[in-house]
């Protein structure tokens, strides 16, 4: 049998215990989804920019989900140079992850690349750098629209926030993006 002593002890200890829980549930809840696709792995990803759509596909070639996206605040064209807003074109990979985006979670994204750089070179201008594919800043409620509309990042792709949370746990490092004009 316990003492008294040892069950006011057991007590505390249950407290702290379901307290330390519960710190966990809230940590683990503000993690993003883990939504896996029924276990089918990105291998891809394409973006239209003309039709603002961002496909993930499988190895197979299947799209496993589409979602809407922003752009750059000028959107058409290719990026030329820093500060142009323009989104880039062509095939890059994931190059990082960012957990602690000022942009609910982030997906950095290989431009420039070395034709990039060379042809930034070539002009005489700084190609710029730091593309992701992103949610809406930090702090921001889901429905969140910017004052520029649609596209309003410096030439990143954003999504809903609730996207991003759902895309950023099934996306590695090394995955292709593919951005179309």
């Amino acid at each position: 049998m316990f003492s008294k002593q040892a069950i006011k002890g057991l007590s505390a200890s249950f407290v702290v215990a379901v307290g330390l829980s519960a710190c966990t549930q809230i940590t683990e809840n503000q993690k993003p989804s883990t939504t896996e696709f029924n276990d089918r792995a990105v291998s891809h990803i394409v973006i239209d920019k003309s039709d603002r759509i961002m496909e993930l596909f499988n190895a197979q070639g299947q799209v496993l989900k589409s979602y809407e996206v922003g752009l750059g605040f000028n959107p058409i064209g290719d990026k030329v140079q820093r500060g142009d807003g323009r989104t880039p074109e062509g095939t890059y990979f994931i190059d990082r992850k960012n957990p602690y985006s000022n942009y609910t979670l982030s997906l950095g994204i290989s431009y420039p690349d070395a034709n990039d750089r060379r042809e930034a070179r070539a002009r005489g201008v700084n190609p710029g750098g730091d593309i992701f594919i992103h949610g809406q800043p930090t702090g921001t409620h889901d429905g969140w629209h910017s004052e520029r509309g649609r596209d309003w990042t410096a030439g990143c792709i954003a999504v809903s926030n609730e996207d991003i949370r759902e895309i950023y746990p099934m996306i590695k490092r090394g995955t292709t993006v593919v951005i179309q004009p």
